[in-house]
């Protein structure tokens, strides 16, 4: 019996390895099975999700899945990366998903979408708009009509990028999950019944079929959490299910006694935060529970197989009694078999080991990495205080500080201005931070406020006519778990000193970073721990991958060449480099500008030829 199953194991191996992609084909659950074009079929599938990887590169991050012996990609739609604006839709350049879709069927793997609308995934929100909270009639992940409403919208938007790839349609597309780990939600969310949690669920499920949905659906959860999360006519499929006994126990109790069996997460690493040590997962254990599934006939995908970049601000948050925010790193490495910045780690070549064992043939060569290079010390000749772009805008006044939302940024800083009225000594106390300050009197910096370390008053002496300056970081939005519900950012509550609310003439300057703003860089002296931008250019005979080393600097977000690599916060770790794509640099001139919030008189920047992401500083 034994013999029989591996030998039935590698007829699927084969069968998935090898498949050719013809113009049309029909996927299915029947019989217990998945079932392509009439043969049985596994799905041994890695994650990797486009938004974190450029463009240029995923080929070739594709072309490494199908080196390690995989045959499906999977990955998560993001509703906001698309929605840019309410009503503005964008599939293209970076964004284009179809692009993305077919680049993995060239390569010969099959896809997998995760469209949410909740998506968690250490992403901003979750996947959900920022400016969704702004209509007060609207509660996210509930039978709600208004929000109901826009996921019409998206998932009407999303069909028309996916459905003529579906693989009846000659596509590589072979399933779409419906809402994602819906079952923790519900768990969590015990103020509402579980009638009106499937009600809603459900109607998610309706709308993507309405929409042209024809490939098979299937929900992902704990399998200790089906009862929430199953979903009438979609496969549950189990996260993070090692025990092969439990996973077919909970498949057959909510998919009437039969198979298949998937676990849509198996996590060969995992997630990191800010002021945290950097969570790894050892070779042997993935190889161990990868064969333990192979044995038993088990698809499964590998979450994340490659997890690329947080760039920008799409960083999402976690949350728990512990910590008022666990906001992730930029980095997304995950200690994933495929690095960050796409290079074949042990656990890659382990696994491949495994696959290759299964595949008569050889599987393709692992493609080689991009070229690496080092940027030598670039120093900056242009530095210049940001409250000098402040004095050239044009506040908003209101009598109480207002929230991001209110003052319509989704994502960055806002100063906050006040002028006071009156002499105060004691405590600054700020309970409604969202999530990070600098507090300066008269421009001089007093100390920061912090929602990470639950740090929320300040002891300040401040005389009537003095000016107090609090520059507030978003450091994004929550992603998973019931809190996900309460994500305003800036500062929501009243601003006290000594038990009284601060009111009257609040000035806000909103300071979105979408771009980087434009400084005469004139400023002649700055004080340590200002707020400084700083500028440089650096010539190069040839582009490369590097690494640049943020470990002599605070805490901020790098530009090169106008885009946003993403935010360091060295003083604390455990990320110490920022990834650069080659492809994101130039042969010649190149420009480097950073927002540097704690400056302490550094004045150059360099770059090594490897990642650190694990130097946490106490």
């Amino acid at each position: 019996m034994r013999n029989f199953s591996r030998y039935f194991c590698i007829i699927l191996f084969i069968t998935s390895v090898n498949a050719v992609f013809s113009q049309t084909g029909k996927f299915e659950i029947k019989e217990g099975h998945f079932m392509l074009n009439e043969k049985p079929f596994n799905i041994y599938s890695g994650e990797m999700h486009y938004p974190r990887v450029p463009s240029q590169y995923w080929k070739h991050r594709l072309q490494m899945m199908k080196a390690m012996g995989l045959n499906t990609v999977t990955t998560y739609v993001f509703w906001n990366y698309h929605e840019e604006k309410p009503g503005k839709w964008n599939f293209s350049g970076e964004k284009d998903l179809r692009k993305f879709i077919k680049t993995a069927q060239e390569v010969g793997l099959y896809v997998i979408i995760r469209p949410g609308p909740y998506v968690c995934a250490e992403w901003e929100f979750g996947g959900y708009p920022w400016w969704l909270q702004k209509n007060r009639n609207l509660e996210i992940r509930r039978d709600n009509p208004a929000f109901l409403e826009e996921c019409e919208k998206y998932i009407g938007e999303l069909a028309k990028q996916i459905v003529p790839l579906q693989i009846d349609r000659g596509g590589p597309v072979i399933m779409v999950q419906a809402e994602n780990e819906f079952g923790s939600y519900v768990a969590q969310r015990k103020d509402i019944s579980l009638e009106e949690h499937r009600k809603y669920s459900h109607k998610i499920k309706e709308m993507l079929v309405k929409k042209g949905i024809s490939v098979p659906l299937f929900t992902s959860d704990g399998s200790s959490l089906f009862k929430g999360g199953a979903i009438e006519g979609a496969l549950p499929t189990a996260n993070g299910e090692s025990d092969i006994d439990v996973l077919k126990k909970s498949v057959n109790e909510y998919n009437g006694g039969l198979g298949p069996y998937m676990v849509a997460e198996y996590y060969p690493g995992w997630l990191d935060h800010w002021a945290e040590p950097f969570v790894k997962v050892s070779t042997e254990d993935v190889v161990r529970q990868t064969e333990l599934y192979l044995k038993n006939n088990i698809s499964f995908n590998y979450y994340m197989i490659h997890g690329g970049t947080n760039f920008g601000f799409t960083s999402g948050a976690n949350y728990d009694k512990d910590h008022d925010i666990q906001p992730d790193i930029t980095s997304y490495d995950y200690d994933a078999p495929i690095s960050e910045s796409g290079w074949a780690t042990p656990k890659y070549k382990a696994l491949r080991a495994v696959f290759q064992k299964l595949n008569p043939k050889n599987l393709p060569d692992i493609p080689q990495p991009t070229k690496v290079i080092t940027l030598p010390e670039i120093k900056f000749l242009k530095t210049g205080n940001l409250f000098d772009i402040i004095e050239n805008s044009k506040p908003i006044v209101n009598n109480a500080p207002l929230t991001f939302e209110d003052l319509n940024i989704g994502h960055g800083y806002v100063l906050y201005r006040k002028k006071m009225d009156e002499d105060h000594k004691g405590s600054l106390d700020i309970d409604g931070l969202r999530d990070y300050a600098n507090v300066y009197i008269n421009g001089i910096w007093k100390g920061e406020v912090n929602r990470v370390t639950k740090k929320y008053s300040l002891d300040i002496d401040i005389k009537k006519g003095d000016k107090l300056d609090i520059l507030v970081e978003s450091m994004g939005r929550i992603n998973y778990g019931a809190n996900i519900i309460y994500n305003l950012k800036g500062i929501i509550s009243p601003v006290k000193i000594n038990g009284t609310e601060i009111l009257g003439n609040w000035q806000m300057f909103p300071l979105p970073f979408d771009k980087f703003p434009r400084h005469p860089y004139e400023s002649k002296t700055i004080a340590v721990h200002s707020p400084v931008v700083q500028e440089a250019e650096f010539n190069l005979i040839e582009p490369g991958d590097t690494f640049l080393d943020v470990r002599k600097l605070g805490k901020g977000i790098v530009f090169i060449n106008g885009r946003n690599l993403g935010r360091y916060w060295s003083k604390v770790g455990p990320q110490q480099t920022l990834y650069i794509p080659g492809v994101w640099l130039k042969k010649g001139k190149n420009t480097i500008q950073i927002f540097e919030q704690i400056f302490e008189g550094n004045r150059s920047i360099n770059s090594i030829d490897h990642p650190i992401l694990d130097q946490l500083v106490k």
